[in-house]
């Protein structure tokens, strides 16, 4: 008997223990099938214990050394944040991806980072099938090297694995004009294709986020989900469908072995199947020797451009991700501070999403500018818009709708305090702003510095475009060359957290 923890951190999903059963004898028409799944794997810069490029393909190596029938699935966000990414917008990514091609990839949110042509550029470079079910062009013909679904057989068994890509990736991200259509329908109606043509299992591939993962469990269309996202290391099973996804940057990796019996007995063909859920800890493998040197060339061109020590930290700055997507940071002072001061407005406000390097900087760190890009790695524009005092509360509103699953529409501010209870429905759960030392007036105008993916709508900041933009993104600063600036001149002391937001 094998003991299992299922965990779900996030909270959509209720924590349980199983006891797997492990068969004590194999009979001859059981198959057995390993999905070892990757997602959220997007710099080169890994923990030095555990995760990244070069121990993932070493577990690969030894999955298809000691395992019969291996899938390798990743389920997307991979060619941004890196770091490098910033000046090569995630052309080393695919680079490290064909070293040790995925079996199936899904493109999640991070691949539209730099708009659709380099999204289609990058894909173009993928020597691995990539699968998007409900991913069309404007003209609703499918996207060129892009495939709904693959079919997989092994000793007989038929595997249909179907892609689907993150439907929340106009709030996220930048896809322009392609269209991402409804995962569940998109699902069903490839699974049951799949089926038609014979597939025993299928399995779906989601870059989606937990509630939509559990959309798709309820759906029933796919026996197993392998999903991405969430950042958590996750395993499910309700008796009659699956689901499992990795920790981000490989860190802990899910294995799932489905152990599948076919009956083809006068009935007919009778398929069942169980899951055995492995959780791998990537400290356990040294990296391939050959992809670490092939990271360590990639580090060693970007210390010849980040290296420069730009000053020293007064106070801690905590840039994890439960820190500046819940509440006040320092670090989200900081930036919204840079930008308030960089453009002279009345107002700041940044998405806590935007804020990448999930760390902690104790105080007398030295910063350099590898940090800053780092922090702030999507290349962001500032922009200034106008904005009537109830279209700030509107922005500020849209800040906290979702504060219970941790979105990056979170808003770190300058210039301005807010209350915020969260008791209250999405919509009505600001109580309080107070803009410089004046409670906020819905009526008067307000000079308000953002970046250019919320003006553009990203984390559901549609409202910044209602303004009247004084800045566009064309004459726009770079973020990082605001922060920069603001850091060496400033210090970090002015951004220390003093009671700017307060959740109740």
């Amino acid at each position: 008997m094998t003991s299992m923890l299922f965990r779900q951190v996030s909270g959509a999903i209720l924590a349980i223990a199983v006891g797997l059963g492990v068969p004590l004898a194999v009979a001859a028409e059981q198959v057995s099938v390993t999905f070892l799944l990757a997602n959220d794997l997007d710099t080169i810069d890994s923990d030095e214990e555990r995760g990244g490029f070069a121990r993932l393909a070493a577990l690969v190596a030894h999955e298809r050394e000691t395992s019969e029938n291996v899938i390798l699935v990743n389920a997307g966000d991979a060619i941004s944040p890196s770091l490098l990414s910033s000046f090569d917008r995630g052309s080393h990514i695919i680079e490290l991806l064909n070293e040790t091609p995925p079996d199936v990839f899904v493109p999640g949110n991070h691949e539209f980072d730099f708009g659709p042509e380099v999204f289609l550029q990058r894909m173009g470079e993928a020597r691995f099938p990539v699968l998007a079910a409900n991913l069309r062009q404007s003209d609703g013909k499918r996207v060129p090297g892009i495939g709904s679904s693959r079919m997989f057989e092994f000793d007989g068994v038929r595997i249909g694995i179907v892609g689907i890509t993150d439907e929340d990736v106009y709030a996220k991200s930048s896809p322009g004009d392609l269209v991402i259509g409804a995962h569940v329908d998109a699902l069903k109606g490839e699974a049951a294709a799949l089926r038609e043509k014979g597939a025993d299992v299928v399995v779906a591939v989601a870059h989606a986020k937990r509630s939509a993962d559990m959309e798709i469990v309820r759906s029933r269309a796919a026996d197993l989900v392998l999903s991405g996202d969430d950042h958590d290391m996750t395993v499910f099973f309700d008796g009659i469908t699956a689901l499992a996804e990795s920790h981000s940057q490989a860190a802990l990796v899910a294995v799932v072995d489905l152990l599948i019996d076919v009956d083809e007995g006068e009935g007919g063909r009778k398929v069942s199947w169980w899951p055995r859920f492995r959780i791998v800890d990537t400290a356990d493998f040294e990296p391939d020797p050959d992809i670490q040197r092939r990271l360590d060339r990639y580090n060693r061109e970007l210390s010849d451009m980040l290296d420069l020590e730009l000053g020293v930290t007064d106070i801690e700055l905590d840039s994890r991700r439960a820190t500046v997507r819940n509440g006040e940071a320092a670090i989200g002072n900081l930036i919204a501070d840079a930008l308030r001061v960089g453009t002279g407005a009345d107002v700041a406000i940044v998405n806590g999403g935007g804020i990448r390097g999930d760390r902690v900087y104790p105080a007398g760190t030295r910063l350099a500018r590898r940090d800053i890009l780092t922090e702030l790695p999507f290349g962001n524009r500032t922009v200034v818009v106008e904005l009537t005092g109830a279209q700030l509360r509107q922005a500020l509103e849209n800040g906290v709708s979702d504060i219970e699953n941790a979105a990056g529409r979170f808003p770190q501010v300058s210039g301005m305090r807010f209350e915020a209870d969260i008791s209250r429905p999405p919509g009505q759960r600001i109580a309080a702003v107070t803009v410089g030392s004046q409670p906020l007036n819905d009526a008067e105008v307000y000079v308000v510095a953002a970046n250019d993916y919320m003006l553009n709508g990203g984390d559901g900041y549609d409202v910044l475009a209602e303004g009247r933009v004084i800045v566009p993104p064309n004459e726009g600063k770079l973020m990082t060359s605001e922060v920069i600036a603001y850091f060496q001149a400033h210090g970090t002391g002015p951004s220390k957290p003093e009671g700017r937001i307060t959740i109740r």
